[in-house]
């Protein structure tokens, strides 16, 4: 057997489109072969009823089958649906090349650029991210523009909104658990409002948003979409160009939980008092009205016209549909859990009719993993919402390496099981479980767990007690987490005190402790005293209510993590009372939304139990194992609560330009998804670590440098002169023209050998002419104007000069090839930089800064790495934390600089966007210098050494060397206002610091010959 399925599962990028997949059979198990093209999204979809009808007829309507035998005369579905339709017309738009001919606006189109070509510093937006929000795009900027097919589809996605939600014009975006919803709200909102802006007027954009969500976990999870929060996406994970974020600052943006739509009572009564002030007259109406509501929810968005809503987890949000005569009724626990569904659904769709009634909505974008109508909503329980238009799966996300694999059991040492106990735990377990609420667990003693669950808790924990020793000995800061979701708070309070300890009362009204059966989640010592800092997170609606999962010493102990959290609270809010009034239900709930995260409240968390709070919107990237000890009726909550654990640790691709592949693993979750029946090893994790200035104990060691954009340069006014130095050689060879001979051969018959000989009878005079005529147009000509032809005579002569001298041929290379435009433009530059350094005291160069953003600075370092090359820099020599290497050259220069007496700050440039605008043949690129250090050579201001660690040098870092040699150096030192700078090339590793010595002595020397007195 083939087992390349489970030893590489991960097949494409996860900034491509996928283009491979696993075949799975009809059962959804794996066939082993691999499909060279994308997975096709396949779903059964409601049909709506046409909007208009001719003349009612006596014949009964045509029911189709669709496969499952869903279909009635009073509802039929589709097995094909809309996403592939769409998929494919957003697959043809994207390949369009040219921007212009995109039909979306100028400012959607450089969005779109920036998306998808931008340098990202860190973790860039993934395919299936960009994909989300061009069909979107394309759905209201481009298919309106389109012909009868594109406005048929329009048609079509417009009456399955409205049916299934009148009043509303809903588009539903499927996205795997783990892919990124948030970064593709920040997208969606970012394109709106910047269009907004540029067009006041279209009905098409807005700056209003109302993000719904279904919980307050969610909520405080998606405050990162606000533009002034701390850990804000446009900024930190650049999802916006650096000249639009001010403009993000004119948004408007609402979160909430849908419970915040429920009516409140204006004034709070007894029913004695109401029952007093009603008397006999007719009942007292003391809600709020559906005005005063919306002034409550929204305030910031009543006097905004055109709200975009939001829904996260939009699965909750539908219109209930009557049920058929034949439907059969739903019995017992799944009736409750639909009438809830449908309770919570019913508040949330009607909380958004009154927004659109009353204030006006442009259209509501659903997103969720799982967009399929709920068991008792009406239609059939597991089919697709009909106004979703785009899908990137589960199995997708795991071909793509986006997300964890998960494992589950397959098979067991107990014979005849039709499946494996720990599948499917609570099918063995629940009847011996408490009943709802926590008061039922007081007289229940947490030892007396039923066997096969404390055999679950030890069979998982032993493989999580290995994954913590290996991470431990991998130096990663923060322990892996271990969730436990429950069915009740009863028995989470239960598992929660067996696995962390509790205190049991005595008959003498005495206490005596109980310590945790599992020794990493207790949170008590060995003498019985409390740790302050718990290991074990109880977390449910009744225990934010109590408090009682932190300790007396918690405030203490994480004095430095509260501090932190409250100046997160002034800087997010504003509100300076907020922040002195945290209570433990604040602190509690911060605990939980920090877990995995270092220097964070829920950092050292290893265990987190819960019931409903880990089934959806919760995330941390540490989560390595869940158990289940409740009742999964649906695959659709089974994927919910394995997708909690689904988050990547790290985001870095390896050799082949793939994630590895990472496992979660899984027990009590009959999830539907293969697994190899294999004793697995845990896997040696990678620790992610956070890099970012240290404010404000090192602001002293801020590094500033100017954004260069380009450079000028005045034309000498007297006879061209060239200064040519060695970097002015080109040496042309076959790696970097191409194979010079090529031998063919067919079949049968005779080879030929294919040359560059004839090139060789080009004419040198051909040649001249045509670089000399090339330099003159792409240096010596100003934008809009004539080239400088009285030059051409003078360019010629430099020309000829450089060919004689500075051009070499290896590899059987001609001269000739100097015609290609790319290897002619090489030349130019070389001949360019010869001339401007000729004339460089004469004639000044001058840098050209970035107009929006003209000064970069150290204090901007903020990003996570999980690379295991790294150095701990010295905090009296680094602004930054860590410096995050390359190669083992940049470990030997961080300890030769540091151990420089003469060296006062230095910095890694990573995550710092210090650029260097260049050319390379016929393209402008950006070079990133690897290193700044500021060095006390004797001058009253500190010198700016700009250095490069380089073992093999080619054509390109010639090409770096000379632009900074040449245009930056001169052009930055001749502003003036960013002190002195000079740029220093290290090539032997064995050399760096006798090289790095050279250069201070050589600035030393410099002030001998001219001194200098410090004031």
């Amino acid at each position: 057997m083939d087992n390349s399925f489970f030893s590489h599962p991960i097949l494409n990028s996860p900034y491509k489109i996928p283009n491979r997949h696993w075949e799975l059979d009809p059962d959804g198990q794996p066939t082993m072969q691999i499909l060279e093209r994308r997975r096709s999204a396949e779903f059964i979809t409601p049909i709506p009823k046409p909007r208009k009808r001719k003349q009612a007829s006596a014949q009964m309507p045509l029911v189709m089958d669709e496969g499952k035998g869903l279909s009635t005369s009073e509802q039929q579905y589709d097995p094909t649906g809309n996403i592939n339709l769409v998929r494919n017309y957003v697959d043809q738009w994207r390949l369009i090349p040219n921007p212009n001919d995109w039909k979306v606006t100028p400012e959607t189109a450089r969005l779109l650029q920036h998306w998808r070509n931008h340098p990202f510093a860190d973790i860039r937006p993934f395919f299936c991210q960009v994909e989300a929000v061009e069909t979107l795009i394309w759905l209201t900027e481009v298919a309106p523009k389109g012909g009868k097919r594109e406005k048929e589809l329009l048609e079509r996605m417009t009456n399955a909104s409205h049916e299934a939600n009148p009043g509303l014009e809903r588009i539903a975006l499927k996205m795997a658990t783990g892919s990124g919803k948030t970064t593709v709200m920040a997208m969606i909102i970012a394109w709106q409002t910047i269009n907004a802006l540029r067009y006041p007027t279209s009905n098409r954009f807005t700056r209003g948003f109302l993000v719904v969500t279904p919980g307050i976990t969610i909520r405080d999870r998606l405050r990162v979409l606000q533009p002034n929060d701390p850990d804000s996406y446009y900024k930190d994970r650049e999802l916006v160009p650096n000249d639009l974020l001010p403009e993000l600052g004119k948004t408007k943006i609402v979160i909430t939980n849908y419970h915040a739509f429920k009516m409140r009572e204006r004034i709070p009564l007894s029913k004695g008092g109401r029952s007093l002030l009603q008397g006999r007259g007719e009942e007292l109406n003391t809600l709020e009205t559906e005005g005063q509501m919306l002034q409550r929810v929204m305030p910031e968005l009543m006097g905004i016209k055109n709200i975009l809503v939001i829904n996260d987890e939009a699965h909750h949000c539908y219109q209930e549909k009557p049920e058929a005569e034949d439907d059969e009724p739903l019995k017992g626990e799944e009736r409750e859990e639909a009438e809830a569904n449908n309770e919570a659904a019913r508040l949330w769709i009607n909380g958004l009719k009154v927004v659109s009634e009353k204030l006006g909505l442009e259209k509501v974008v659903d997103l969720s993993a799982t967009p399929f109508f709920l068991n008792g909503s009406g239609y059939a329980e597991g089919t697709i919402f009909p106004w979703t238009m785009s899908d990137f799966s589960l199995v997708d996300a795991i071909e793509c390496g986006i997300v964890k694999l998960p494992r589950v059991p397959v098979a067991d040492n107990i014979p005849g099981g039709e499946m494996p106990k720990f599948r499917n735990l609570w099918e063995h377990v629940g009847k011996k479980m408490p009943k709802k609420g926590r008061g039922k667990s007081k007289d229940l003693d947490p030892l007396s767990l039923p066997v096969e669950l404390q055999t679950a808790l030890d069979a998982l924990y032993g493989h999580y007690e290995k994954t913590f020793l290996l991470w431990q000995q991998a130096g990663i800061s923060t322990p892996p987490c271990f969730i436990i979701v429950c069915q009740n708070t009863a028995i989470s309070k239960l598992v929660y005190d067996f696995i962390s300890g509790f205190q049991r009362i005595n008959d003498d009204d005495t206490t005596e402790l109980e310590n945790g059966r599992l020794g990493l989640f207790r949170n008590y010592d060995d003498y019985g005293n409390p740790l302050a800092r718990p290991n074990t997170l109880l977390i449910d609606s009744e225990q934010l209510e109590s408090g009682e999962a932190l300790d007396q010493n918690f405030r203490k102990m994480a004095s430095d993590e509260i501090e932190r959290y409250r100046r997160e609270i002034i800087q997010r809010t504003g509100d300076q009372r907020q922040a002195d009034n945290i209570t433990d239900q604040d602190l509690l709930r911060e605990v939980m939304n920090t877990v995995g995260k270092v220097d964070r409240l829920g950092g050292s968390i290893r265990c987190v139990v819960s019931v409903s709070m880990l089934t959806e919107g919760w995330d941390a990237s540490t989560v390595t194992h869940i158990l289940g000890i409740r009742a999964f009726g649906t695959q659709l909550l089974c994927e919910q609560v394995v997708g909690r654990a689904l988050r990547r640790q790290s985001y870095d691709l390896n050799e082949e330009g793939l994630f590895d592949v990472e496992y979660a693993d899984i027990l009590g979750i009959p999830f539907d998804f293969t697994a190899k029946p294999v004793i697995s090893q845990p896997q040696t994790p990678r620790e992610s670590v956070h890099v970012h200035a240290m404010r404000p104990e090192r602001d002293a060691l801020e590094i500033q440098f100017p954004r260069v954009q380009g450079y000028r340069v005045e034309l000498p006014n007297e006879r061209l002169e060239a200064s040519f130095n060695p970097d002015s050689t080109l040496v042309l060879t076959p790696e970097i023209v191409g194979p010079s001979i090529t031998n063919n051969a067919g079949i049968i018959g005779e080879g030929v050998e294919l040359s560059l000989a004839h090139l060789e009878d080009t004419r040198q005079s051909t040649l001249l002419f045509h670089l000399t005529r090339r330099l003159l147009y792409t240096h010596y000509r100003d934008p809009d104007r004539e080239p400088e032809l009285h030059l051409f005579g003078q360019l010629k002569r430099i020309t000829r000069q450089w060919l004689e001298n500075y051009l070499v041929c290896k590899g059987e290379t001609y001269p000739a090839q100097l015609i290609y435009q790319e290897l002619a433009d090489m030349a130019c530059s070389r001949i360019h930089a010869a001339i401007t350094r000729r004339f460089e005291g004469e004639q000044p160069i001058r840098a050209v800064l970035d107009p929006y953003n003209p000064t970069g600075s150290s204090l901007h370092v903020n990003f996570y790495t999980s690379k295991a090359s790294r150095w701990q820099t010295d905090p009296r020599k680094c602004h930054v934390n860590w410096a995050v290497l390359d190669s083992d050259w940049e470990g030997e220069f961080c300890r030769a600089v540091e151990s420089n007496p003469r060296v006062r700050a230095y910095i890694k440039n990573q995550g710092l966007g210090f650029e260097v605008p260049y050319r390379h043949g016929s393209i402008m690129r950006k070079y990133i210098p690897d290193f700044i250090v500021q060095v006390d050579d004797g001058h009253e201001d500190l010198l700016n050494l700009v250095v490069e660690t380089k073992g093999y040098r080619g054509e390109d870092a010639r090409e770096k060397k000379d632009t900074m040699d040449t245009y930056w150096v001169p052009g930055v030192n001749h502003l003036d206002t960013y002190g002195r700078w000079a740029f220093l090339e290290l090539k032997d590793v064995y050399l760096i610091q006798a090289q790095l010595a050279a250069k201070i002595e050589e600035a030393l020397n410099k002030i001998t010959d001219n001194p200098v007195v410090k004031q």
